[in-house]
């Protein structure tokens, strides 16, 4: 019996680790220097708009096959209020160029190089992604990147963006 139960809390833990989480609250604001841009750029910029904020590093083999789905998710999504921001936490910044010049994000790329963005968002993992509805609050919060994920996370922005 005991085994049992320890299968279930397993089974539990997987689920939540894997599967999107919902969530009701407000994104945390903040400002960061921008890496495929000049200047910086806020969280607050894009209100109004469904944000799809992502948290990667260059060293995340997940992360780097996020890109190009996030590139076609911009190119889609973008006339209806589709704004995807991703945020490296990389400390340095000579690492991330080559990675960006390789991916050719079309969407805004921040860099948070001190950690303390990705420390307000609690991250656990990487990739980890936020969705943000018009009004800022966080609607989904998502870490990894799987192909089995596109379509709810596709489906996720749709919903957004039809309200």
């Amino acid at each position: 019996m005991a085994m049992q139960g320890l299968r279930v809390v397993v089974a539990l833990l997987f689920f939540c680790l894997s599967a999107p989480i919902f969530a009701a609250e407000k994104a945390h604001e903040f400002s960061l220097p921008a890496v495929t841009q000049t200047g910086e750029v806020n969280l607050a910029d894009f209100k109004g708009r469904v944000v799809y904020l992502d948290f990667w590093a260059s060293w995340c083999s997940p992360c780097r096959r996020s890109f190009p789905w996030m590139n076609e998710m911009q190119a889609r999504y973008k006339q209806q209020g589709l704004s995807i921001v991703a945020v490296s936490v990389d400390p340095k910044r000579d690492v991330i160029d080559p990675f960006i010049k390789e991916m050719q994000p079309n969407f805004t790329v921040l860099h948070d190089s001190d950690g303390q963005i990705a420390k307000a968002y609690k991250l656990v993992g990487m990739p980890s992604s936020f969705l943000i509805d018009r009004d800022g609050n966080v609607v989904l919060t998502h870490m990894g990147f799987r192909s089995k994920d596109k379509d709810k996370l596709e489906a996720a922005i749709q919903t957004l963006l039809e309200k």
